[in-house]
């Protein structure tokens, strides 16, 4: 007499599965079994329905189901600032038009709306997870947790005042504070956001190293984004940055260095030793005219590199399927090899190592059982994509966030049949039309 059916939640079973490990492999005829937010199997659809008695059994033929998508590097809120200061390079952007706008803008409920529009849009396009820098980190955790997104926040540090902090201990001590009433929150954390080495001082930094390693946060900062920035810290402080972050004491394991463009052999080496991890941001680098990341010799050294969105002030798009594709193009025009940052590749980029930077590849970014149920499910079967050959090389090269039709985070269904749960897109578009009037606000640099 067969066994009883074991009752679970959720049973999905799309045309294929890349679980991202093992790498490489593309599953047909499978399932995945979730309860409890975590998965619980993955294995043939046959043998699903024999084992399972699922309280919803999703179908989703013609769709690939992967892993939740991880953006390794945004400022969410900056989703209110969206086209607002286009075509100028990094340092115009900040000076003339994005700190002007904050000055004058950035408060509780800005972030708490502007972050709002970005979750769902992130979860539109099958981003499960994002690691943020911006200020007023209690709003953004208010955000996400009424997305249903996993985030992990920043506690941000710069030396100079702004509307949220007066200088770099208020920064830290505000920051720390959010983090310790947010502990418990399962899907909310915190790192350590020091913004870049040109608004850091050093002892600032020897404190960050040490928060770092009494809390076990992450270090998350940009770096090596421009060649001004290089030539400017030879001038005060004798060496290129990531030299003096070494000084100080900030390489290792905890540290995502975000964008790192200009970076030398030595550089991308010294990196790799200290097990450091990288923030790729492709269209960010193209759009502020930053210049192209050495992606293909990261690789080659062994660094762990994820993919990052920055903010849709410097984008204009948070969507990790097209950064994907952006890297792997770049890759392969920047090293002249058709081979590099093949599709397998930068999905793990955009799942895997993602989650192993923010040190949650225990819990997201693969499809193994135990692992959390962050999951997304992409079409693959629109008339004009035919044929498909290969999943992963149609989720990289082909699909589009506008192809994402399902996306649970924890087991809980956030996007159904490409529409928001529990959120109305009208709303979303009330909350972006009450910032974007002309009539109430004077945005700085706009005629």
């Amino acid at each position: 007499m067969p066994a009883p059916a074991i009752p679970i939640d959720l049973l999905v079973e799309p045309g294929w599965i890349i679980p991202i490990e093992p790498a490489g492999l593309v599953l047909e005829n499978h399932a995945l079994a979730v309860d409890n937010g975590r998965i619980v199997a993955l294995l043939p659809a046959a043998d699903a329905r024999r084992t399972y008695s699922p309280r919803e059994h999703v179908d989703l033929p013609g769709q690939v189901l992967m892993p939740g998508l991880v953006n390794l590097h945004t400022h969410a809120a900056m989703a209110l600032l969206r086209g607002y200061a286009d075509d100028l390079p990094l340092m115009r952007w900040l000076n003339e038009r994005i700190w002007p706008a904050e000055r004058k803008f950035v408060s509780p409920d800005f972030v708490r709306d502007g972050t709002r529009l970005a979750a769902w849009e992130m979860l539109r396009g099958g981003i499960t997870c994002f690691n943020d820098m911006y200020f007023f980190p209690g709003a953004a955790a208010e955000a996400a947790r009424d997305a249903g997104i996993r985030a992990m926040l920043g506690v941000t540090v710069l030396e100079f005042p702004s509307s949220y902090a007066a200088d770099a201990e208020d920064y830290l001590a505000k920051g720390l504070a959010v983090r310790d009433a947010w502990r418990d929150d399962p899907l909310v954390s915190f790192a350590l956001a020091p913004h870049a080495p040109y608004t850091v001082g050093d002892l600032v930094f020897e404190r960050v190293a040490t928060l770092s390693a009494q809390l076990d946060m992450a270090i998350h900062i940009h770096l090596h984004e421009t060649r001004d920035e290089i030539a400017e810290s030879i001038r005060q402080h004798g060496v290129r940055p990531l030299e003096r972050l070494h000084r100080l004491g900030l390489l290792g394991p905890n540290l995502i260095a975000v964008h790192a463009v200009h970076m030398n052999p030595q550089e991308i080496d010294l990196l790799a030793r200290h097990g450091c991890n990288v923030a790729h941001c492709p269209t960010s680098n193209m759009k502020l005219a930053s210049g192209i990341a050495p992606l293909t010799s990261m690789l080659d050294a062994g660094l762990s590199v994820g993919l990052g969105t920055d903010g849709a002030a410097s984008n204009n798009r948070l969507d990790i399927l097209r950064e994907a594709r952006q890297a792997a193009l770049l890759a392969k025009v920047a090293s002249n090899d058709a081979v590099v940052a093949p599709a397998h590749r930068v999905l793990r980029m955009a799942t895997l190592d993602g989650a192993v930077a923010l040190g949650l590849g225990d819990t997201i970014g693969s499809l193994l059982p135990g692992k959390a149920a962050d999951l997304c499910s992409i079409r693959l079967d629109d008339w004009s994509g035919q044929p498909c050959y290969d999943p992963a090389s149609h989720a990289v090269h082909v699909a589009g966030r506008e192809q994402v039709s399902h996306v649970w985070v924890n087991g809980r269904l956030r996007i159904c049949n490409s529409m928001p749960i529990g959120m109305s897109p009208n709303g979303l578009i009330d909350i972006a039309k009450s910032w974007h009037n002309p009539k109430r606000l004077d945005w700085p640099g706009l005629p």
